[in-house]
């Protein structure tokens, strides 16, 4: 097979709101507390597993959050949820992304201008369901959307974070041909569309292109789905042990892209698998 040049997109793997919650969830451990996350901290099931062996359990509801202090994940929860652990009387401990909270306001302040809101993003989402439940909360026009529905004027549109520039752009330019000219919040976050341009960037100069990160992560299958439109083979894996050899016979380059929720040494582990490769 020969030996195999491996690149890793310029920017990929774990972002700033990833990170910074698996910090606080840890540090809250660390300080000799009892700590459950509500839900899956992020879309990586090895680094829920790896938590769990620290003793950090996945609740699935207010009520069974029986630990002292409950972790709110990096998506978001509906402002319902922290009410009612406030009400029992749990430590919260808030790691809903900077950038999703960003989302959550604006749709918040559009409904209160009496906007339709409307979310571009995945339906039942837990970081969509959040962004309506703050809509909701000043009004009861919203919706998401993944292709133009009948709405009424005004049209106020936020976008789930891990969304792309296109999905918004293909909503906004079917509005205009109706003749509504909506008003934008674009909370896009940065580091997405980061890790989108890289990974479409790299795929189309290499022979096999490996997206890594949880099949449940809907940014990382987001980034598959791009990739797989600027390279023949294109793989969706969550680690190395999922690699097939046969994948690059009769290659010699392979790049590496991976989405928000997957932690540096998840993508080390499979540079250096494809290094032993020859």
């Amino acid at each position: 097979m020969g030996r195999l040049k491996v690149s890793r997109a310029e920017y990929a793997g774990a972002c700033y709101g990833v990170q910074r919650a698996l910090d606080l969830t840890l540090e809250t451990a660390n300080a000799d507390k009892t700590v459950c996350t509500l839900g899956p901290l992020i879309h990586n099931p090895q680094v829920v597993s790896d938590l769990a062996a620290r003793g950090i359990r996945v609740a699935d509801t207010v009520e069974d959050c029986t630990e002292q202090a409950v972790v709110i994940r990096s998506h978001g929860v509906v402002p319902e949820v922290l009410d009612a652990l406030a009400a029992r009387g749990n430590e919260i401990v808030d790691a809903t992304c900077p950038h999703v909270m960003r989302a959550q306001r604006a749709a918040a302040k559009l409904a209160a201008e009496g906007y339709h809101v409307l979310v571009v993003g995945e339906e039942g989402h837990p970081e969509v369901e959040g962004i309506l439940a703050h809509a909701r909360r000043e009004g009861d026009q919203c919706m998401v959307v993944g292709a133009v529905e009948d709405i009424p004027e005004p049209v106020g549109i936020v976008v789930q974070t891990t969304q792309s520039h296109q999905k918004l752009a293909e909503i906004v330019e079917a509005l205009q041909a109706r003749g509504i000219e909506p008003v934008v919040k674009d909370t896009i976050c940065f580091a997405t569309i980061q890790r989108q341009d890289a990974a479409r960037a790299l795929a189309r100069s290499v022979d096999v292109m490996l997206v890594i990160g949880g099949r449940n992560s809907s940014n990382t299958t987001r980034l598959y789905e791009m990739c797989a439109g600027c390279c023949d083979a294109v793989y969706h894996i969550e680690s190395a042990q999922e690699i097939d050899p046969s994948w690059f016979a009769h290659k010699t380059t392979v790049g590496i892209s991976a989405g928000a929720s997957t932690p540096e040494n998840q993508i080390e582990e499979v540079v250096s698998y494809l290094e032993t490769l020859d």
